[in-house]
Parts: C-alpha cells; structure tokens; sequence
C-alpha cells in the first residue's frame, strides 16, 4: 500500500447546524473523521494529479455551513442567488494550468489547495433525490468539492459523468484511520 498523504485540515462546522434531529450531528464536529476520510481520498488520487499537485502534504480548508452563509458566498462569488450544496475555491489553479505551484521552502510546506463549503441544509433536502442519507450526501459533495480543487471540471455532460463516476469511487473507499 502506498505511503499516506498528510494533509493539514482546517476544518470548521456552523454550530447551530449540530441538531439532534440531523442525525449526523457527531459528523458535524468531527474533524478527525474528515481528517481521514479526505487523506484517504488524496492518497488515492494521487497517482492521477498532474504534476504540479504532486506533494507529500497538502493543506485544505473545509466547512460545513447553512444555507444563509453558502448563499451569500454563492451570491460573492458566482453572482448567483439563494444557497447551492458545495462550493470550491481552487488555491492551485495556475498550477493545473501548468504553472509551477509556489515555490517550496527548505522545509516541506503543505501544498495548499483552497477551501470546499458545504451547506448541510441543502445536503439535507437532496438527499433524499439522491438515494442517500445524509453522511452519504456530505460526502459525495466534500468528494466533488475535493476534486474541483485538484482541477476536474464539468462544462459538459460528459466531464460531469466522468467527474461524478469518480466521486463514486471515492465514496466506497473505507476510511483508514
């Protein structure tokens, strides 16, 4: 098995969302288990990431927020009204562009890769259309976030179904602690 990729989680949960009744409350201020959940999908990527987001560490921001927080981001950012389920804001677009990353110090310096945003109200009322409960949800879209930061995109159909058929495969992969 391959080494396994460190990764420098800042990791913040909305505490308002911690309600009994979501059924995943403990996963709403569990940072240990995104912690792993997502360095087990790096390490998985990894042979897959062009070379400017080859690194042994990485450093990624993750939230988990409502409704009102991820619709103003959405209205700043993509100029688009009321929430969404997932946004991600790429650190390393250059880089996928084939530019060098920033330059690495004498000390190895996690490669940063930007923030994903995840409305846990949206997740709540989608799950359901999607077959899944909603850690399920959550984690389909901190999968799909996780790969808009490492470059995928989907301005067609079938980088969507590509880009989608991936986040399955990350999905299933157990999370080793």
């Amino acid at each position: 098995m391959a080494a396994s990729t460190d990764l420098d989680l800042a990791f913040s949960a909305d505490p308002d969302l911690a309600d009994p009744d979501l059924e995943v409350a403990p996963l709403l201020s569990d940072a240990d288990y995104w912690q792993t959940r997502l360095s087990a999908w790096l390490n998985q990527l990894a042979p897959e990431l062009p070379a400017a987001l080859q690194a042994p560490a990485y450093s990624l921001g993750l939230s988990l927020v409502a409704d009102a927080e991820i619709a103003e981001l959405n209205a700043d950012w993509r100029e688009k009204e009321g929430p969404t389920d997932v946004l991600a804001f790429a650190a390393q677009d250059e880089a996928t562009d084939g530019a060098p990353p920033m330059p690495a110090s004498g000390e190895a310096e996690p490669l940063e890769l930007g923030d994903i945003v995840i409305s846990v109200e949206t997740a709540a009322r989608q799950a359901p259309e999607h077959g899944h409960d909603l850690e399920q949800e959550l984690l389909f879209l901190a999968s799909h976030g996780l790969l808009h930061l490492l470059g995928w995109d989907h301005p067609d159909e079938a980088s969507l179904a590509a880009m989608l058929a991936r986040q399955k495969e990350l999905v299933k992969v157990p999370a080793e602690p």
